[in-house]
């Protein structure tokens, strides 16, 4: 390639950036659940500042209190501000919507794009592995990894990314299989590029997007996926809050203090919708076929 042409494919390449860019910020469910994503994150970086009271900090003369102007989303059994302990809550749900995914992506991405560029037995052996976790149900298989591994955050979060990952293994194995071929990777083999750099520099970047989505609403099922295992006692230990552990203990409480399960309820729909609006926006935005 001539140094012309060199120069002249990087505007190129910026200005497709920039227009992706420009599509995503125009999508109202971009918009959307971005604004709600990010403003659970800021509710979580910023908890020990905005929450009224500690998370853990018990008033015996106010159990179970309703909604009040001292306690906005009311007590709960022990007396601890509900508010506070939804605003710390956020951050046990992001952590594991992100760490969850991120593990799922380091180990799935690979396995994927290993089995898609060689093919042959290396093929045979991952996609096999891959549809046997794909036939349980994520969060069954969750569950079994997280009784497996002991109840904790950490562990949920190990027991959510490894559930996920096949996921992120078909994905980009399909995506590698649909680029492959492409005549930008026939010249590459023929002027002696490595397999290595292929992947590294030309297939990696063209897979992305879809990834990308991917692990947006992944993170909506995780999230979903954290609630569940803290209801079932195999997420955050208490007395650390969690929006499922608040769950679990007031669907002791459901006609007595109904509000114990509004608030944390409500945050977790919240935060899911924003994730699903986020991953649906960028889907739309980066599909080529929709522009």
């Amino acid at each position: 390639m001539s140094s012309t042409e060199t120069t002249l494919a990087v505007p190129a390449a910026s200005g497709i950036r920039k227009s992706m860019l420009l599509r995503c910020l125009s999508h109202p469910g971009t918009i959307i659940g971005g604004s709600i994503v990010l403003f659970f994150v800021l509710v979580a970086i910023l908890a020990p500042v905005i929450a009224p009271y500690g998370p853990n900090t018990s008033n015996w003369l106010a159990v179970r209190q309703a909604p009040s102007a001292l306690h906005w989303f009311g007590t709960d059994d022990l007396g601890r501000d509900i508010l506070s302990r939804v605003i710390f809550g956020a951050r046990a749900s992001l952590l594991v919507g992100i760490v969850s995914v991120v593990i799922a992506i380091a180990i799935g991405v690979p396995l994927g794009l290993v089995a898609g560029y060689f093919g042959g037995w290396i093929d045979v052996v991952i996609s096999r592995c891959t549809d046997a976790l794909l036939a349980c149900p994520f969060l069954v298989l969750a569950i079994a990894f997280a009784a497996f591994l002991g109840a904790s955050l950490e562990n949920a979060m190990i027991a959510i990314g490894i559930s996920a990952m096949p996921i992120f293994v078909r994905l980009s194995r399909g995506q590698v299989l649909s680029v492959k071929n492409e005549d930008y990777i026939a010249a590459a083999r023929l002027l002696g590029v490595s397999n290595t750099k292929i992947i590294a520099v030309y297939v990696v970047p063209n897979v992305m997007a879809p990834i990308v989505v991917q692990a947006t609403i992944t993170m909506a099922t995780a999230v979903l996926a954290e609630a569940s295992l803290a209801f079932l006692g195999l997420g955050q230990r208490p007395p650390d809050p969690s929006w499922g552990t608040m769950l679990d203990v007031a669907r002791q409480f459901l006609t007595q203090a109904s509000w114990m399960a509004v608030w944390p309820g409500l945050a977790i729909i919240a935060l899911v919708m924003g994730f699903n609006l986020l991953g649906d926006g960028l889907n739309d935005a980066l599909d080529p076929r929709e522009n």
